[in-house]
């Protein structure tokens, strides 16, 4: 059994058709990398995977079970701009998640629990490379510093899926590359399965093990919401060459020129 099951998912608001036969089967510890023209709907896929969006049609699974309603602790999602709490030390933010689950009522931890607790914040925070900033304020931080801190926050909860919406797309390159690395090093310790969207196909194939295209194969001139996105090449990205690369590359540059005209 696959961990997590697409089957014949579709996506509409109305008349207009977001995604059309998703159909996609993803083994535990996975890393798919989603890449497509904006607007074909990667974000909106997550947004299914993470309970915030329901499917139209179609089921999505869950170990053979249907997917949560709503987000959970099983699912963590980092986005572009940062997701963290101001008024709050990079240390304090990391212990937000522990203490809202444990005491969802006080959101406070005391004594043994505290400690216990802030052990494994500090543990999570060595692993992102914020241990010296761990009293500073998010507004101290640089752009990768707290993009380090938004997977920090995801991380601590400990979750089975990681879902990333163009995660690196603001930073510079320098602070992207040094990002790409700490995310295959957390990946690789924890086994967590992550579906990523991003822009850059370079970026795709570089930190994935499978990459995704959605882009749409019917197209109506006169009624360009009649039909929607779906996955047009799913590849093992450790068999891929540098021809599959660019027939890519091409695809969703058309993609884009099309949707533009």
């Amino acid at each position: 059994m696959s961990f997590i099951s697409v089957n014949n998912v579709w996506k509409e608001y109305g008349d207009q058709v977001i995604l059309e036969k998703l159909n996609l089967e993803v083994d535990q510890g996975e890393f798919c990398t989603l890449v497509g023209a904006s607007g074909c709907g990667k974000s909106t896929f997550l947004k299914m995977l993470l309970g915030q969006e329901q499917p139209s049609r179609g089921e999505l699974l869950l170990e053979g079970q249907p997917f949560p309603g709503e987000p959970d602790r099983n699912r963590g999602i980092v986005f572009q701009r940062y997701s963290v709490f101001p008024h709050l030390t990079v240390r304090q933010n990391v212990l937000m998640g522990l203490e809202l689950e444990q005491k969802p009522l006080l959101g406070k931890l005391f004594g043994s629990a505290r400690r216990k607790a802030l052990e494994q914040v500090d543990a999570m925070l060595e692993s992102v490379g914020l241990t010296p900033a761990a009293h500073k304020w998010p507004h101290e931080l640089s752009g990768g510093m707290q993009q380090r801190l938004a997977i920090a926050q995801s991380l601590i909860m400990k979750p089975r899926v990681l879902l990333l919406d163009e995660p690196f797309g603001a930073l510079d390159p320098g602070i992207r590359a040094d990002m790409h690395e700490l995310l295959l090093k957390l990946w690789k310790e924890t086994g967590t399965t992550i579906f990523m969207v991003t822009h850059d196909l370079t970026e795709g194939f570089y930190l994935g093990t499978r990459l995704l295209v959605f882009d749409k194969i019917r197209r109506d001139p006169h009624d360009p919401q009649a039909y929607g996105a779906t996955i047009t090449y799913d590849l093992p990205i450790g068999k891929n060459d540098r021809a599959t690369f660019q027939d890519i590359s091409d695809s969703v540059s058309a993609t884009a020129r099309n949707q533009a005209a």
